[in-house]
């Protein structure tokens, strides 16, 4: 004997082995058609049957269920609850075959739109609207499918379906899963075991692995697009009053930054003053003057928290037309926030208060490090053939750069650091700087080595590191709550930003607060209003500030800035390193390169800032020089196969200077 039950929703049929109990009672042992023995109740039995035998009853019975109407097995059914055996009288007549009983019994369990289950064998007819509802879905979604099957069939073809083109982005950064084009787009990639992004190249629909990884950045930081409101400029009225009633500085004020500044923050001057000392004017522009807390511009610059650099491009926090009035561009006068301090005329920091003034600046020169960095040094500053432009002023002022470079060596030495030196680096360590020049159709990239410590980078770095050292000071010292720099101890916090003063022990410095880069970092912009709160209004400062102690605000900020700052930092890394796997590409593979060993078979390549993992290098020394060659590169992946050809006996190679946080133009 066999019987039909339901397991799992589906129609089943064993053989039975032996048999106990009577009536509502009594159950089975069965062999299933898998093989295995089950205990069946009789409340779960459909259907007792002698012939034929179960595998041939299922087999046929699934392939009869096939050809039942349903339409019409529903116009048959009764309104109310009914058993399958009784329609099947109606459906197939008097003279109804085990085979066409279990066959109906699949049909009306596999029909969910048109009958419910009611229970054991039980089922009723769905109402006349649920049914007409449940086949429009199913005719929806068999249209739906279709259309999935087509647009993957062209996709896996190398066709971009132009209906899904304007959700490329979507599809690679954000998709909607359960979306008809995401499931298209999945499944091809699913078929030939293509990363997405090559896919989309493939099919024209992407132009590049540049495309792919700086859209993955714009979606995550810039949602809404890199651009600002064509209505987001300033007022003339907001202007007039930003600049009302400023004093003009009696100062020849001038710049150093690269060509590519466009966002010029900071300027210096000096003065001759009596006793034949110098007045040094570090002058700051001051966004903050006309920007407001909670205004639309602070809305914009709080949301992008700093200008994000990459190589061949930058989105800058504030709109162009904004910078345009207060970047510190030759010829203007600009209002600016200005520290001034007193030096010998041999470049020693004199034992005078420093003054800070809210004024206008007149900027008579940007001098640019590109045309002048390799001609400044020391003879050439001692040359007075050398016509250099503010020559004197730049003897001064390195000599005042290396007199406050070795008082932060003395407190490094004393926080049990190393001591650097000021200057070029050896020219046999391993370069840390670069400037990229990409070519306006992208197509070649050229990699420049920068060393740092020239005397005109240091003379930057060091008046810049005392102006932030002199203000994170004052507003410490005056209770005024600030974005402070600090770096203490080790770990992954070690540097960090934080609302309470604190020491920089990399910088040698008690105190120091990020102020000379207002237009590029939201940091410095909110240290700004302070700044200009304490100037204006001394010890009450702290009644009028922006942002008052123990603020709950400018905490939420300083982690917001510090998690923005770092994921920019690490796309400038990632775009670096595409522009280094291209400068590769250029050279022509396999390539025959130097690297050297940093740690656990990590390596850099000599010429380009470019780490790769060279496993046979794990056992080397630090700094061990060998010969590998670059044999294939992946753009998309970010990554390049290498192999060691030789290690060579590496001379004196020196390391790499350990990494100042310094607040320059155009190396922040």
């Amino acid at each position: 004997m066999h019987l039909l039950y339901e397991e799992g929703g589906d129609i089943r049929a064993a053989t039975v082995l032996s048999s106990s109990g009577s009536g509502d009672t009594q159950s089975w042992q069965v062999s299933a058609l898998s093989g295995k023995h089950l205990k069946i109740k009789a409340k779960e039995v459909w259907l007792e049957f002698e012939k034929p035998d179960a595998q041939t009853l299922i087999s046929n019975a699934n392939q009869l269920a096939q050809t039942i109407d349903l339409q019409l097995l529903w116009d048959c059914a009764p309104d109310e609850e009914f058993l399958f055996s009784t329609i099947a009288k109606e459906y197939f007549g008097d003279a109804v075959s085990t085979e066409q009983l279990v066959a109906l019994a699949i049909a009306l369990q596999g029909a969910p739109v048109y009958f419910r289950r009611k229970g054991r064998g039980k089922f009723m007819r769905a109402p006349l609207e649920q049914l007409q509802a449940g086949l429009a879905a199913i005719e929806r979604k068999r249209k739906e499918l279709e259309q999935q099957a087509l647009w993957q069939s062209d996709l896996v073809a190398g066709q971009m379906p132009e209906v899904l083109r304007p959700q490329v982005n979507t599809l690679l950064f954000s998709p909607d899963k359960n979306s008809l084009a995401y499931k298209a787009f999945s499944g091809a990639c699913e078929q030939t075991g293509e990363h997405p992004a090559r896919l989309m190249m493939r099919c024209g629909a992407l132009d590049s692995p540049l495309t792919y990884h700086h859209g993955q950045f714009l979606r995550q930081h810039f949602p809404g697009g890199v651009g600002f409101s064509a209505d987001f400029s300033i007022a003339p009225d907001a202007w007039k009053t930003c600049i009302e009633g400023l004093p003009t500085a009696q100062v020849r004020a001038f710049s150093i930054d690269d060509s590519s500044t466009t966002e010029i923050d900071d300027a210096l001057s000096l003065t001759p003053i009596e006793h034949g000392h110098y007045r040094l004017g570090i002058h700051i522009a001051a966004p903050g003057l006309l920007i407001q807390k909670d205004d639309p511009f602070d809305q914009v610059a709080r949301q992008r928290m700093s200008t994000a650099y990459f190589p061949g491009n930058k989105i800058t926090m504030l709109p162009e037309s904004f910078i345009h009035y207060f970047s510190l561009d030759q010829g203007k006068v600009c209002p600016a926030v200005s520290l001034y301090v007193e030096i010998s005329a041999q470049g020693e920091l004199l034992d005078q208060l420093p003054e800070t003034k809210i004024e206008l600046v007149p900027i008579e020169t940007n001098l640019r490090l590109d045309d002048l960095e390799e001609s400044v040094n020391e003879e050439s500053l001692m040359d007075p053939a050398a016509g250099l432009p503010y020559q004197k002023e730049l003897s001064i002022l390195w000599n005042l750069a290396k007199f406050l470079h070795s008082k932060r060596q003395e407190q490094r030495e004393k926080n049990g650091l190393r001591v650097e030196q000021l200057g070029i680096s050896d020219p046999n360590a391993l370069v840390r700087d670069f400037n990229f020049h990409i070519s306006a159709d992208q197509s070649v990239v050229e990699i420049e080595p920068r060393l740092r410590g020239s005397i005109l980078d240091s003379i930057v770095a060091e008046c810049m590191i005392l102006c932030n050292r002199i203000w994170g000071q004052q507003l410490a010292e005056h209770g005024l709550p600030a974005l402070f720099r600090t770096q203490k101890g080790w770990g992954p916090q070690r540097t960090r930003m934080q609302t309470t003063p604190g020491p920089h022990e990399g910088l040698g410095l008690d105190f120091y607060a990020w102020c000379t880069s207002p237009l590029r970092r939201y940091s410095d912009l909110l240290n700004q209003w302070q700044l200009i709160a304490l100037v204006r209004n001394g010890v009450t400062a702290k009644m009028v500030a922006p942002f008052s102690p123990k603020d709950a605000t400018l905490m939420g900020i300083a982690a917001d800035f510090e998690n923005v700052y770092q994921h920019y930092g690490e796309h400038q890394d990632r775009i670096e390193k595409y522009w280094c796997l291209r400068w590769l590409s250029q050279q022509g593979l396999p390539k025959l390169i130097h690297a050297r060993h940093l740690k656990e078979g990590m390596s850099r390549l000599e010429p380009i800032p470019l780490h790769l993992p060279i496993p046979e290098l794990a056992n080397q020394a630090r700094m061990a020089r060998a010969k590998i060659e670059v044999m294939d590169i992946d753009l998309l992946q970010l990554t390049a196969a290498a192999r060691l050809v030789e290690i060579e006996s590496p001379p004196d190679l020196g390391e790499p200077a350990a990494s100042n946080e310094i607040a320059m133009g155009s190396s922040e």
